[in-house]
């Protein structure tokens, strides 16, 4: 699946500038959808206008290739919506958006006349709770499409026979699970939702990888997703319901490591995964060939189950490395927010909000979003996945290679841009974290990464600030990431 998280250092050819948006995302979506053969694309709906007709700009734009590629059968379209407990100014962009998917499946029918609805899912960041689920679902049973029954007027005519009948009749609700303890209760959450809704055929469940990994850190979040999935796959067994699995994954080691020279590696790490979410470094950052190269193996790869874990050993592990990471950004969080004003932007609008400004336990730090945080930290020199390893004890480390057999290579590929001469400017629980990162592998620093970061943090240092954003863009373009 393509999203439109900005992690890219390059624009896009079809974008007239490097910050994505408006027009150019149609063209995106398009573009990802029949030139690189992905399968789905995200559209976000948080953060930004919202562009209502984006069915019709689509379908009228590029109709040769929709003719032969149904939106809504053969190619899809994700919406993500606001969840309105968490996101409290944008709530009733949720009903706007709930209200465009009747109005599409009419521009829809206008065009093709054969009653398939381009949009028919949505997914809602942040879940909690099944009752988030169950309330997007019925608002739309009831308010969206039911309005068609009522009668404005006492004998009347209803609705259907004045404005039109309202399809589709029902949709498709996916939770965005971001938390810990949503991730860890995901299964209670999608079985009570699925009771509840009865879903025909299948129930799709998204997992995170970028809040959670700057929420708890990143070893923390791969632990959490293995827990989730084993748990996932027997709620799976239970139901006898296809229970297809979505990761959310960027580039950078922190955010996942889904990058187009590193799949076989993923798809080893996370078999049961059904979907991963192709982000704009991915599309972008790399040589086109490359790119499809890759998209063809994940899209000809089977699915299979998940690694099989220890639950309790593995929350051990998360509860003291989370502790530990959370603790060291306590320390940084001044650096990493003076660091983050020099990070270019690449879409026109932001991301959806995070758990990071809510949580209690971390409510007087102020971070950026994922992608900032980490482009920050790699432009210092120091990956945010070393950050809270220096809880490990030699047993966890065994235990961790046990069940994560891709730990030592994304180790290495986040320690080559390390800067060991910029340690001196952090705190020596961080230092501690990076020394035992280091004793773990045999790594190559990257020499050019190393001198722009030194140049970097001098600069931030004694205030001399006029090429920072320059070099951070220099130093990511080796990494092929921004952030």
């Amino acid at each position: 699946m393509s999203t439109q998280h900005p992690d890219n250092v390059r624009a896009p050819f079809f974008s007239d500038n490097v910050i994505i948006g408006g027009d150019d995302e149609v063209k995106e979506a398009y573009y990802c959808l029949s030139n690189l053969d992905m399968k789905e694309q995200l559209w976000d709906c948080e953060g930004k206008e919202v562009d209502n007709f984006v069915i019709k700009k689509i379908l009228t734009r590029y109709p040769v290739f929709f003719k032969n590629n149904r939106l809504g059968k053969d190619v899809f379209m994700l919406l993500r919506v606001p969840n309105p407990e968490v996101e409290k100014n944008e709530a009733k962009i949720l009903f706007e958006v709930l209200e465009s998917i009747p109005r599409s499946f009419d521009i829809s029918n206008a065009i093709y006349n054969d009653d398939v609805a381009p949009l028919f899912e949505v997914s809602i960041p942040m879940t909690s709770s099944a009752e988030t689920l169950i309330r997007l679902s019925e608002y739309y049973k009831k308010f969206v499409s039911g309005k068609q029954d009522v009668s404005l007027i006492e004998g009347d005519i209803k609705i259907s026979e004045w404005i039109g009948k309202f399809y589709p009749k029902k949709i498709r609700v996916m939770p965005l699970f971001e938390t810990k303890e949503a991730m860890l209760d995901a299964d209670k959450i999608t079985e009570e939702y699925i009771n509840s809704q009865k879903p025909e055929g299948y129930q799709r469940v998204w997992l995170a990888r970028s809040d959670p990994a700057l929420n708890y850190g990143s070893l923390a979040a791969t632990l959490l997703i293995k827990i989730s999935l084993q748990r996932l796959h027997k709620l799976e067994q239970k139901l006898s319901l296809d229970i297809p699995v979505m990761i959310g994954v960027g580039s950078a080691p922190f955010r996942g490591n889904l990058k187009p020279t590193n799949v076989a590696n993923i798809l080893q790490e996370f078999p049961s995964i059904q979907t991963y979410t192709l982000q704009s470094a991915f599309k972008y950052d790399y040589e086109e060939s490359v790119v499809k190269r890759a998209i063809d193996y994940l899209n000809n790869s089977e699915r299979g189950e998940p690694t099989p874990v220890d639950e309790e050993a593995l929350i051990k592990i998360i509860e003291k490395t989370s502790a530990r990471y959370q603790k060291e950004i306590k320390a940084i969080a001044p650096m990493i927010n003076k660091m983050s004003l020099y990070i270019p932007k690449r879409r026109k609008r932001k991301l959806h909000i995070g758990l990071f400004g809510y949580s209690r336990k971390t409510a007087d730090v102020h971070l950026p979003r994922a992608i900032t945080f980490t482009a920050s930290l790699y432009s210092l020199g120091l990956p945010p996945e070393l950050l809270g390893m220096g809880a490990l004890s030699k047993d966890d480390v065994k235990m961790v290679r046990s069940i994560y057999p891709n730990f030592d290579n994304d180790l290495a590929d986040c320690l080559k841009y390390l800067n060991v001469e910029n340690l001196k400017y952090f705190p020596q629980e961080v230092v501690k974290s990076v020394e035992l990162a280091l004793g773990l592998i045999d790594c190559k620093v990257d020499k050019e990464h190393k001198e722009l970061t030194e140049n970097m943090m001098k600069n931030l240092m004694e205030s001399e600030t006029e090429t920072i954003a320059e070099d951070v863009v220099k130093a990511g373009f080796i990494r092929k990431f921004l952030g």
